[in-house]
C-alpha cells in the first residue's frame, strides 16, 4: 500500500526519526528535513537583500554608475535565470541532496569572491557566480519539498517558505544598514555574512535530508542549456544598455533581438530532437502550466523591479542611512509574510488555491499604481499603506504560480515542470530590472533638466557636477538647493518605474483569471512514482 511519503523519503531512525514499519513522516520529521532547505533558501535570499540597501555605498566605494548599480542585481539574476532550467532538469536524473550540496558550495565560493571585489567588474562577475548557486537553492528547494509531500499538505509547507523568505529580506537590508554604517566592518561583511549560514546549511541536510534516489542514465542536454543561456544573455545585455550606449531603435537593437531569437529558434529546435530536453516541450500543452508560465513571468517583472529600486528610493531621495533604508522595507515584508504564512494554511485546509492567486494579482496591481504616485516629500505612512498591498499580492502569488504547476505534472517531470515557472519568474525579474534601470535613469534625468532652471547660475553649475559625473551622488555634499533638487529628481523618476510596471502586474492578474483550478493531489511526487511501481494485488515482484 502506498502511503503519502514514501518509504525512502522517511527520516532515519539514526538520526531520530522516522521508523522501521514504513510509517508516514511526522510534521516534525518534515520540518527536521525541510530546516537544511531552509537555511540555504535563507543564506541566498540574504546575500540579495542584505546588499539592497548597501549597493549605493558599494558602487559609489567601487566607482560604478547607475549601470554597474542595475548590473550587479541583474547579473546574479541573469546567471539564476539561465541556470534554474538545468538545475530542475539535473532534479529529475541525479541525486536531488548532492545538487542542492553543490549550489551551496558554489554560493559560498560566489559570495567570498564578492566580497574581496576591487572594482565594479569583479563585483558584477562574483554575482554570476552567487547566482549560479541561488538559482540552484531556490529550484531545488521547491523540488524537493514537493516529492516530499503531498499538493494538499504543501500549501502548510511553503508557507514556511515563503516565512523564510519575508525573514530574510527583512533582516538583510536591516543587518546589511547596520553593518555598512559601522566602520570596523563596512559593506564587504554584507557579502560575506550568508556564509555561515550556508555551512550550517550543509551539515544539517547531510544529517537530514535523505531522498531515495532514483537510478536512471544520465543525458544532460548541455546543447538546449548553452543555447538558452546565450539566448537569454543577449537579451539582458541588449536591455541593459538600450537607451543608454544606444537607442532603443537602432541596428545593435535589430542586431541582439534578431539574434537572441535566433538562439532561441535553435534551442526549441534541439528540445524537440533532445532524449532528456532542458525544457520538455510538451509541458506545454498543459493550459495551467502554460498560463502559469506567463503569469510568472509577468510577476517576476512587477516583483523584482518594483521592489529592487526601493534602496535608491529611500537613500537618495529621502536621504536615509542604509540602516533606515531597511527599516522603512519592513511593511512591504510584513505583507509578504502574512499573505504567504495565511494562504498557505488555509490552502492546506481546504484546498482552494485560486481565490487566492486572483486576489494576489489584484493587489499588487494596486500596489504598483500606489506607488507610482508617490514623491520624495510623500508623508512615510502612505508609502508604508502601499507597500503592504504591494507585499501582500506578492505573497499570495509567488508560492502558489508554483504550487498550481506542481499539481499538473508526472513525478518524473516535477523538477523540469518546477524549474519552468521559476525560470520565467527570473526571466522577468532579469528583463525588468535591467529595462526599468535604463528608464528611472532617463526619467530622472528629465525631471532634474526639467527643473533645474529653479537654481541659481552658481547652484546649476554645482548641479551640473553632480549629475554629470556618471556616479551616483553624495548627497550629504551638496549644497541643501542642489540636494533638494536633485531628491526631487530621483523621487520622482523611481516612482515612474512602479507606474510603468503597473500594467505588467495587471497583466499577471488578467492571465490567473483563465488558470483553471484543479484539485490538490493528497499524495508526494516520490509516493505517487512508488505507488506506479508497486506491483498490483495480489501479485509479486
Amino acid at each position: 500500500m502506498a502511503t503519502t511519503t514514501p518509504a525512502g523519503v522517511r527520516a532515519h531512525a539514526k538520526h531520530g526519526g522516522g521508523t522501521s514499519d514504513g510509517a508516514a513522516m511526522s510534521h516534525r520529521q518534515i520540518m527536521e528535513a525541510l530546516s537544511g532547505l531552509l537555511l540555504g533558501m535563507f543564506a541566498a535570499i540574504l546575500s540579495s537583500t542584505i546588499v539592497s540597501n548597501a549597493l549605493p555605498e558599494i558602487i559609489k566605494d567601487l566607482g560604478g554608475g547607475q549601470s554597474a548599480y542595475t548590473w550587479v542585481v541583474t547579473a546574479a539574476l541573469l546567471s539564476m535565470t539561465a541556470s534554474t532550467p538545468l538545475w530542475g532538469k539535473l532534479a529529475d536524473l541525479v541525486s536531488k541532496k548532492a545538487l542542492v550540496q553543490i549550489a551551496l558550495v558554489i554560493y559560498i565560493l560566489g559570495s567570498v569572491v564578492a566580497g574581496l571585489a576591487q572594482n565594479p567588474g569583479m563585483l558584477i562577475g562574483a554575482r554570476v557566480i552567487q547566482g549560479l548557486g541561488a538559482g540552484g537553492l531556490t529550484a531545488l528547494a521547491q523540488i524537493i519539498m514537493a516529492a516530499m509531500i503531498s499538493p494538499r499538505e504543501r500549501g502548510r509547507y511553503s508557507g514556511y517558505l515563503g516565512a523564510t523568505f519575508a525573514v530574510a529580506t527583512v533582516g538583510g537590508p536591516l543587518v546589511g544598514g547596520v553593518i555598512t554604517d559601522t566602520e570596523w566592518l563596512g559593506w564587504r561583511w554584507c557579502l560575506y555574512v550568508g556564509v555561515p549560514f550556508a555551512l550550517i546549511a550543509l551539515v544539517v541536510l547531510q544529517k537530514t535530508l535523505h531522498l531515495p534516489e532514483t537510478r536512471r542514465k544520465v543525458k544532460v542536454d548541455w546543447a538546449g542549456a548553452f543555447f538558452i543561456t546565450a539566448a537569454v544573455s543577449l537579451l539582458l545585455i541588449w536591455v541593459t544598455f538600450a537607451d543608454d550606449k544606444y537607442a532603443w531603435l537602432s541596428w545593435q537593437t535589430y542586431a541582439m533581438v534578431g539574434g537572441a531569437v535566433a538562439l532561441a529558434l535553435v534551442f526549441l529546435l534541439i528540445e524537440t530532437r533532445a532524449a532528456e530536453p532542458i525544457i520538455p516541450l510538451h509541458l506545454f500543452r498543459n493550459r495551467t502550466i502554460t498560463l502559469a508560465s506567463i503569469a510568472s513571468l509577468f510577476v517576476g517583472i512587477a516583483m523584482f523591479a518594483g521592489t529592487v529600486f526601493f534602496s535608491q528610493y529611500f537613500q537618495l531621495a529621502r536621504d536615509k542611512s542604509p540602516t533606515m533604508s531597511g527599516v522603512m522595507t519592513i511593511p512591504m515584508i510584513a505583507g509578504l509574510f502574512v499573505s504567504s504564512t495565511v494562504s498557505g494554511q488555509i490552502i492546506t485546509r481546504t484546498g482552494r488555491w485560486k481565490a487566492w492567486l486572483v486576489s494576489g494579482g489584484v493587489l499588487l496591481t494596486a500596489g504598483l499604481g500606489l506607488l507610482g504616485t508617490m514623491r520624495y516629500d510623500t508623508d512615510y505612512w502612505k508609502i508604508a499603506a502601499f507597500m503592504a498591498v504591494l507585499g501582500l499580492g506578492v505573497g499570495m502569488m509567488m508560492q502558489n504560480l508554483v504550487l498550481s504547476t506542481q499539481n499538473q505534472v508526472a513525478p518524473h517531470e516535477l523538477g523540469a515542470a518546477s524549474s519552468v515557472v521559476t525560470f520565467f519568474r527570473s526571466l522577468g525579474g532579469a528583463v525588468g530590472v535591467s529595462a526599468l534601470g535604463s528608464v528611472m535613469t532617463t526619467r530622472i534625468t528629465h525631471y532634474a533638466q526639467d527643473s533645474i532652471g529653479q537654481l541659481s547660475p552658481e547652484q546649476q553649475a554645482a548641479a551640473a557636477e553632480a549629475a554629470g559625473s556618471g556616479q551616483i551622488p553624495d548627497m550629504d555634499l551638496l549644497p541643501t538647493p542642489v540636494r533638494d533638487w536633485l531628491e526631487s529628481a530621483y523621487g520622482h523618476g523611481i516612482a515612474d518605474v512602479f507606474l510603468y510596471v503597473t500594467p505588467v502586474a495587471l497583466l499577471a492578474f488578467l492571465v490567473t483569471l483563465f488558470i483553471r483550478e484543479v484539485p490538490l493531489r493528497t499524495s508526494g511526487a516520490l509516493a505517487q512514482a512508488a505507488a506506479e511501481s508497486a506491483p498490483a494485488p495480489g501479485r509479486t515482484s
